[in-house]
């Protein structure tokens, strides 16, 4: 199955069944951290919640229509990343994340991205991955800002979020633009 190596610290492991428990865990441990951003947090309150939505999971990685993967931090599931809305047609799609809250300042969403930009452009092929924040969200829009993703506009009411609705921002990177960032 799909692994990746970020760098000596970090891997992207496609998540199998068997991380349900540490999935359920990072999430059940950062509730409250995940749930000011990511709107499906409140609906996620078993482990058997991700023993059904990884087989899905599996089935888009299988079908190349979508991909979730674990970040691995020296070992430990820290948080995820994924690729939606593949667009072949138009080789184009979108990248979300999150990472627990002890996990942070240690650079490993940016290097997380950077290293998942190399293998989105140069391996599948992608020309435009796109990566859409809250407004308010300035920790997951420093990620394309820092990595020189173009803001293309604010979607207004984009995303329904604990009840009310928020605005997106969007930012763009295009293959022809990636100059991956050197350590």
């Amino acid at each position: 199955m799909f692994t990746l190596k970020v760098d000596h610290e970090i891997e992207l492991q496609l998540f199998q069944r068997h991380h349900a428990m540490k999935l359920y865990k990072l999430v059940e441990e950062n509730r409250e951290h995940l749930r000011e951003w990511m709107p499906w947090v409140d609906s996620m309150t078993s482990p058997y919640h991700f023993e059904s939505i990884i087989p899905v999971w599996l089935t888009q990685f299988a079908e190349n229509s979508g991909m979730n993967a674990g970040i691995l931090y020296k070992d430990e599931l820290v948080g995820s990343l994924g690729l939606h809305q593949i667009d072949w047609y138009n080789s184009s799609a979108s990248i979300g994340y999150y990472l627990a809250r002890n996990a942070e300042g240690h650079g490993i969403i940016t290097r997380t991205v950077q290293a998942f930009l190399n293998y989105a452009f140069f391996q599948l092929g992608l020309n435009r991955i796109e990566i859409r924040c809250g407004v308010r969200n300035k920790k997951s829009r420093a990620i394309p800002e820092r990595l020189g993703f173009v803001k293309e506009g604010r979607l207004r009411d984009g995303e329904q979020l604990n009840g009310h609705f928020h605005d997106l921002i969007v930012y763009s990177m295009l293959a022809r633009d990636w100059k991956p960032l050197r350590n």
